[in-house]
């Protein structure tokens, strides 16, 4: 079997009750002829691998921790473009073609969708637009927007960080300090608001603010983790 274009990582955690219809969708966008999807589970249990029954997709364990679980997945793939995925967001049909046609580009590394935020509330509207202005701004996408990156250089890179937050940050950070080229591409990755309407949206988006600030001013991950939580 020819290897695939790209190799889609989705990295899990007690999702079982929406996996399958999500995956059922991802395949019509990134079909096994050409691509492949990979299911990393990071829960003890295995609920999300227990649940799963979409043939034609890969599904292992791994130990937790959203970028061992990334790791993970991108050591099983075989695609030439690593696509990390979050389970809550659905990317446009023609993802496969717009992640193939900018990285014909040799000078980029990888890139990301901009964010789109499933929700027609002003509030969400507008953390969508400061967040799409940042990344547009910095080049450096977080993980709701679909990262994307050749296998080539995220072996060069040295992968995700084992951190238990900000990982996706840091990975695209450590990039551009490589002199590496990042997209940002106009279509977005539309997430689910499901975090926004059990939090709150004014104390959810202050508070990855404020974790975001700490961060970049150089306090470890492992104290922000236990901010966030």
């Amino acid at each position: 079997m020819n290897k695939p274009d790209i190799s889609v990582i989705i990295p899990v955690y007690r999702e079982e009750q929406i996996i399958n219809d999500f995956v059922q969708r991802l395949t019509e966008i990134f079909p096994a002829e050409r691509h492949e999807i990979i299911i990393i589970d990071g829960d003890p249990v295995r609920t999300t691998l227990s649940a799963l029954h979409v043939p034609g997709v890969s599904g292992s364990a791994s130990g937790s921790g959203r970028g061992n679980q990334m790791n993970a997945g991108a050591a099983k793939a075989r695609g030439k473009i690593l696509l990390f995925l979050h389970a809550d967001t659905t990317l446009p049909e023609s993802a496969p073609d717009l992640i193939q046609t900018a990285l014909r580009d040799q000078d980029l590394a990888g890139g990301a969708f901009s964010l789109g935020i499933d929700s027609s509330r002003w509030s969400l509207k507008l953390v969508e637009a400061a967040a799409n202005l940042r990344s547009a701004a910095t080049r450096v996408p977080y993980g709701d927007q679909a990262i994307f990156i050749t296998k080539e250089k995220f072996s060069e890179s040295g992968g995700f960080r084992d951190i238990p937050i900000m990982e996706d940050l840091e990975l695209m950070t450590r990039l551009k300090k490589m002199g590496e080229k990042i997209i940002i591409l106009p279509d977005k990755a539309m997430t689910s608001a499901r975090r926004w309407k059990c939090e709150g949206v004014a104390r959810g988006t202050l508070r990855n603010w404020l974790i975001r600030i700490l961060y970049h001013l150089g306090v470890s991950p492992q104290k922000l983790c236990r901010m966030y939580r």
